[in-house]
């Protein structure tokens, strides 16, 4: 199976999910949003997976600092174009397996149904 990790490094959420496919021993490349940026066309495509309302997060640092104005999010064009312009406010992890298949945010129960060879949430 083949997984990529999008997040930011220094996230906290970044840590525990590093942390639980390492502990699992789940291999994975890592795209830094920092970094790397996220194009348009991937978060198209995630948003047509899981919806721009699980991508966005409205409870980070980055979110808060916005104006309202840029807070105004009715669509998933407005939402697309403001995770491209702002990465930081996509929500971390999110996990991209075989066939764009995704898990989004750090949750060890899924993580394990999906991801763990013994199905172990720990």
């Amino acid at each position: 199976m083949t997984i990529t990790i999008y997040g930011i490094k220094s996230c906290s959420t970044m840590k525990k999910a590093f942390d639980w496919l390492d502990r699992h021993g789940v291999a994975y490349a890592f795209h830094d949003y920092k970094k790397a940026g996220a194009d348009r066309a991937t978060l198209e495509s995630w948003c047509a997976a899981v919806s721009w309302e699980a991508l966005l997060n409205m409870r980070g640092t980055t979110w808060r600092k916005l104006d309202p104005a840029q807070q105004d999010i009715t669509d998933e064009a407005a939402a697309i174009a403001l995770m491209c312009e702002h990465s930081s406010v996509i929500r971390r992890p999110v996990i991209e397996i075989e066939h764009g298949e995704l898990l989004v945010g750090f949750d060890p129960v899924s993580y394990a149904a999906r991801l763990a060879p013994d199905g172990v949430p720990t």
